[in-house]
């Protein structure tokens, strides 16, 4: 007999228990997100390998180790794709949305890597992805990090701290680069396997090494930011004066980076304390090149990216208290006439009372087990519908949670009365 087949590892089923912490989080992803101005763009899961490969880098560990890279039907090179920054860019270069127009756009989606699975850490993983094309001044950067800490502030969720750089333009970022790499190779052998390899194609990722054995040889290397060009400087400046009089707290760290070319200026990461090993929650900053690299015209650009998973772990430390999801209400029924006419009236319910959630019983079952399973179902109500208060033009509600007790109406005056009762059902429903 065969073995039952199971997910991809790394590749996991989000349960129907689970939806609403899930919900909860999408939901305000999406209002913060349009409070800000900013619209949704909904982008391919597959695309096209070099696109990965050019703006990546083919000389890193997503694109040479982790991407789901195949051939399909056409012997095209297709990729998985593994963030999302590149995919909105090409989405924008070919659709035109760039030429003389400023855009601020949002994403939320599955990414893939192929990574050892950890917690916070998967191969399908979720994120969502915020950026702005055409405006090159550090105001849409604080924008940016104040849209984050809006965020974290509806999800309830602390403890979290920010932390900027800058990397300047890449002209100072070569003289620093050339610094840098003959001060490592003085110190080579102390260097692990991953930065001996990086020391000639992407020398600043070493200073984002977490290798506990190399971390007095990157404290004591060249600093970034003594190479940094007037401009660079003014932009970082203007950044930090509006974090200051926002009143947002944040840590310069020096080891921020990120190792392309088309990355310049501001940088940011939030980190957190709360999740172990996985402490970055959400990474961003200005990626002024990518656009001209990718084929498009020259435009300055800044995004960031949150991991979802690890967001719904920081929701879970906070407790944050979000919709369970499940029914307001359970109609019971009992009897021929009232099982026929049951299903009819639930819909006249759903229709009359906008937002309630409403769960009939289906297949049958005694007055005891169907209150069984409106118990199980988490409804804080129950509408008890028989024959003998059909016959009349009665329904009973009842409550199942608390110390409410039992009424009955005439049918004609459900519709009223659950509309009365939905602001506290929606408040108990949390």
């Amino acid at each position: 007999m065969s073995s039952t087949v199971q997910a991809v590892r790394g590749m996991n089923d989000i349960l129907p228990t689970d939806s609403p912490v899930w919900q909860f989080l999408e939901d305000t992803v999406r209002r913060i997100a349009q409070s800000y101005g900013y619209s949704e763009i909904r982008l391919p899961v597959v695309e096209k390998t070099e696109l990965f490969k050019r703006s990546i880098g083919e000389v890193t560990d997503i694109v040479e180790k982790e991407m789901y890279t195949f051939d399909d039907r056409n012997g095209d090179s297709l990729t998985l794709r593994p963030e999302g920054t590149a995919g909105c860019v090409r989405a924008c270069i070919e659709h035109g949305l760039l030429h003389n127009q400023i855009q601020r756009l949002w994403y939320a989606g599955p990414m893939f890597r192929h990574e050892r699975p950890q917690k916070g850490r998967y191969r399908q993983f979720h994120q969502i992805g915020v950026e702005a094309f055409g405006l090159e001044g550090p105001d849409i950067d604080a924008e940016m990090i104040f849209m984050t800490a809006s965020l974290w502030r509806a999800l309830g969720i602390g403890n979290m701290q920010l932390q900027i750089n800058s990397l300047g333009t890449i002209e100072s970022r070569d003289e620093y680069r050339e610094d840098l790499v003959a001060y490592l190779r003085t110190c080579e052998s102390g260097l692990d396997m991953d930065s001996r390899r990086r020391l000639d194609s992407n020398p600043l990722r070493i200073l984002d090494s977490k290798n506990p054995d190399m971390q007095s040889i990157i404290q004591a290397a060249p600093q970034l930011r003594e190479y940094l060009d007037e401009s660079s400087r003014e932009h970082f400046g203007g950044l930090c004066e509006l974090l200051d009089s926002a009143g947002t707290d944040y840590v310069i760290n020096p080891g921020l980076v990120r190792g392309l070319d088309y990355y310049g200026k501001t940088v940011f990461e939030w980190v957190t304390s709360e999740l172990g090993a996985q402490g970055t929650v959400c990474a961003g900053g200005r990626y002024d090149g990518l656009v001209s690299y990718l084929g498009g015209r020259t435009t300055p650009a800044v995004g960031f990216a949150v991991g979802l998973e690890r967001l719904i772990a920081m929701i879970e430390v906070a407790g944050t208290d979000y919709p369970s999801g499940g029914p307001h209400v359970y109609l019971v029924m009992n009897g021929e006439k009232a099982n026929r006419s049951g299903l009819v009236l639930a819909e006249e319910v759903r229709r009359a009372v906008p937002g309630l959630r409403l769960m009939s019983n289906c297949g049958g079952g005694s007055f005891k087990s169907q209150f069984r399973r409106a118990d199980r179902s988490g409804a804080h109500l129950a509408l008890i519908m028989g024959d003998d208060e059909l016959d009349r033009g009665e329904i009973g509600i009842k409550w199942l949670r608390g110390e409410g007790g039992q009424e009955t109406i005439p049918q004609n005056q459900l519709g009223v009365r659950l509309r009365e009762l939905l602001s506290e059902l929606i408040g108990l429903h949390r």
